[in-house]
């Protein structure tokens, strides 16, 4: 159940858009379907034409405007995290990054505005509408971007706005650190990778795992309970009944890209005998 930890940086201030009409087209009845169907055939999105005479800089930024070509530059967040960018102020259309497409985004489009709960429980029969989350919001403004495409210093990027929307609010944005968490259960089974012909599984004891991405090691352990915690992965606390694990699983994971504890009373401690009780984990994962 991993979290993501994201930071950003905002493209910089000064944005270029593109001429209603080229030279050659120009007249009183010009249409705003032209403008995109010209610009794709110029290719505005090529980094060779990132210079050309057909971006103007106004005096101010026209925003919410339809069938629209931007650029900007902006500048890769350091390190290896993957990239993002964040389209939540735009309307409809694609975007590239030094010429490379990241394909289409479509901020404008929103999930349904009803049928959301804050009581979730995927328990009984299955039916598409349990547990609905972000009603009314749009249904993504995350665009992954490609870190070989990126380089250091300054990045092109162009965007063709079909709908309307505002640019200067966007921003690209980095994974800095991942919150991973595990919930065991003294009564769920092993591992199936411990599994052997023959031999009683049960008779072996629950594990509970917590694992990095590759290249991610574990940098700390935001929480560790054995007895009944609640919440959920990010907001997790003790329960009436809590055995600190903190320094159990410090040792056991702290630096590895992995690890797995055992989960056994008789070895952990009992906080509550005759309480069926939960090894409850939340790690940071970080490069």
């Amino acid at each position: 159940m991993p979290q993501k930890n994201f930071t950003h940086i905002n493209l910089q201030e000064d944005f270029y858009f593109g001429k209603l009409c080229s030279k050659d087209i120009l007249s009183l009845h010009c249409v705003h379907l032209q403008v995109g169907l010209e610009g794709e055939y110029l290719g505005l999105d090529k980094v060779s034409l990132a210079n050309s005479s057909l971006w103007s800089q106004g005096t101010s930024l026209p925003v919410n405007k339809s069938l629209i070509w931007y650029k900007a530059t902006i500048l890769a967040p350091e390190g290896n995290g993957p990239l993002a960018l964040n389209l939540a102020s735009m309307g409809k259309g694609q975007a590239w990054i030094n010429g490379q497409s990241i394909g289409r985004y479509w901020s404008a489009y929103l999930s349904t505005s009803t049928g959301c709960t804050d009581n979730c429980d995927y328990r009984g029969t299955y039916n598409p509408f349990k547990c609905q989350k972000k009603c009314g919001q749009p249904a993504q403004i995350l665009y992954h971007v490609p870190r070989t495409w990126v380089h250091p210093g300054e990045n092109l990027i162009v965007l063709h706005e079909e709908l309307g929307g505002d640019p200067s609010k966007i921003s690209l944005l980095t994974r800095t650190g991942q919150d991973i968490c595990s919930i065991v259960s003294e009564d769920d089974p092993p591992p199936t990778d411990s599994w052997k012909p023959n031999l009683d599984f049960m008779s072996r004891s629950p594990e509970v795992r917590l694992t990095c991405e590759q290249g991610w090691r574990i940098a700390a352990i935001n929480f560790a309970s054995f007895g009944t915690p609640e919440g959920n992965c990010g907001t997790f606390s003790p329960g009436n009944c809590h055995a600190d694990m903190l320094t159990v699983v410090q040792k056991a994971c702290i630096g590895q890209e992995g690890c797995s504890i055992l989960i056994s009373a008789a070895t952990l401690g009992d906080p509550c005998p005759g309480v069926l009780k939960r090894f409850v984990v939340e790690a940071l994962c970080s490069e």
